[in-house]
């Protein structure tokens, strides 16, 4: 294959340094000097300025841990393992893994990275760019927009302020900060490539901001911030073969984890408002149907009855152009960005209805069950998820899959954990702060219909 190498070296150095210049207040430039953005008497154009605040809130993040695995075993040998017949026997294999994180509150010691950086971790080691180490507490995660929060302590940290990434522009300039195939800290920088990416099939809810600043393996949960050193968003995936980086990065915007994580701080956990609709992609052929000039939105097909967007007066036929102000371009997006927000917030709505925009103000309800992957609670939980009981009495495994870890600890769909050890658990946050201790062996205090029965983890 002939690769073509098109020279644009000169022009890219002047758009940098046009936008070098301009965040530094540098206005006046001689048209004489050899290089005509070195200014005698002044600085260089320089990104290192807001490098040397920004990159002590960077941190990169060691995990361990052990992947257990179901092997399966032949029939006529099942006999010897029990009178169930599980069928098939653990096998442990240990890992090790990299990653990158974010301090963002330095007096609590919070540090912002993905879910998939620490997802069966049994030890955190978070490494500071002066290279102190600190073995990390996971306060809660989120597996369906790959958001985890970690907590260490330490002194004198350093904290990354959040942007308002609403604001963010296609075109305004990024900077890339995280731990790049272990080699450490490492900087690149790109500009907003796009916005709104969905349908990446990387997660569950997607709202992705693109970037161009190279991303490669090892800087998953990392900083993008902007030339004001402000956290815009964390850096998640790539597109590219092999694993190299093609100037095709993904992060997840700073708003939608900043919304995540002060639900993590509040709750323990993600619990998800919900509008009520179910809708498609607006698309040509809809816009045409429907004699409309809009170009992008999300068409709503049907809505739920007693939910939130039946009593804010949507019907099937609107679509959705903004939520709070800031455009959708899809039904995914709307679902990520609705996903994203806490149960009883109050949002505005812009729905075009009959050619014509107006505003609709919708308080989301809460989701009937309130869902959790018990994976990240205890290896041995794997295969369960777990569902908060109304009026804190529990936690309900709402489903368990065969030959799972949690199938094979007894756990059954419909079991309600009431306590662990000695201690009552109330809610999901309760069972997973009490689940974090350090204990090398768990009761769990089942209810099952009549029965009280406990079940052993190790």
């Amino acid at each position: 294959m002939k690769v073509h190498v098109i020279k644009v070296r000169s022009h890219c150095k002047t758009l940098t340094a046009l936008a070098l210049t301009a965040a530094m207040g540098l206005t006046s430039l001689p048209a004489t000097a050899a290089f005509p953005f070195a200014v005698a008497g002044q600085p260089l154009p320089s990104l290192a300025p807001i490098l040397e605040q920004v990159t002590p809130a960077v941190v990169n993040i060691s995990v361990s841990g052990t992947k257990v695995s179901q092997q399966q075993i032949p029939e006529e040998f099942r006999y010897f393992f029990g009178p169930d017949g599980l069928g098939s026997k653990q096998q442990a294999q240990p890992f090790q893994g990299l990653g990158s994180g974010v301090i963002i509150d330095a007096k609590r010691g919070y540090v912002l990275t993905n879910n998939h950086v620490i997802a069966d971790a049994d030890k955190i080691q978070v490494m500071l760019k002066d290279g102190h180490e600190y073995e990390a507490k996971l306060i809660g995660a989120d597996k369906s927009s790959d958001i985890a929060l970690l907590q260490i302590t330490a002194k004198n940290l350093t904290e990354i302020k959040f942007a308002d990434s609403d604001k963010l522009r296609v075109g305004d300039f990024t900077i890339a900060i995280g731990n790049p195939f272990g080699l450490g800290q490492t900087v690149t920088s790109g500009i907003v490539s796009a916005l709104g990416r969905t349908g990446l099939q990387l997660e569950n809810l997607e709202n992705f901001i693109q970037t161009d600043a190279a991303i490669n393996s090892g800087n998953s949960g990392g900083a993008l911030v902007n030339l004001r050193g402000e956290l815009i968003g964390i850096n998640t995936a790539i597109l590219g073969p092999n694993g190299g980086n093609v100037g095709i990065g993904f992060a997840i915007p700073a708003n939608m984890a900043n919304n995540l994580v002060q639900q993590i701080i509040e709750h323990g956990e993600v619990r998800r408002g919900v509008l009520g609709v179910a809708g498609q992609e607006l698309t040509a052929d809809l816009a045409k149907a429907f004699d409309i000039d809009v170009q992008y939105g999300a068409f709503i097909n049907q809505v739920s009855p007693n939910s939130a967007a039946e009593e804010a007066g949507l019907v099937a036929g609107d679509i959705i152009v903004s939520v709070n102000h800031n455009k959708i371009r899809s039904f995914s997006e709307l679902r990520a960005r609705i996903g994203t927000l806490g149960p009883n917030k109050e949002i505005t709505l812009g729905i075009v209805r009959d050619g014509k925009e107006i505003p609709v103000t919708a308080t989301l309800k809460p989701a009937d069950n309130q869902l959790a992957d018990a994976s990240n609670m205890h290896p041995s939980l794997k295969g369960a998820i777990l569902a908060s009981t109304d009026k804190d009495q529990g936690v309900m495994i709402s489903d368990v899959k065969p030959r799972s870890m949690a199938a094979d600890a007894g756990l059954k769909q419909g079991d309600i954990i009431i306590g662990v050890n000695k201690d009552k658990v109330k809610n999901l946050a309760q069972l997973k702060a009490l689940l974090s201790e350090e204990n090398a062996t768990l009761a769990l205090n089942i209810q099952r219909g009549e029965q009280h029965l406990f079940r052993v983890l190790r």
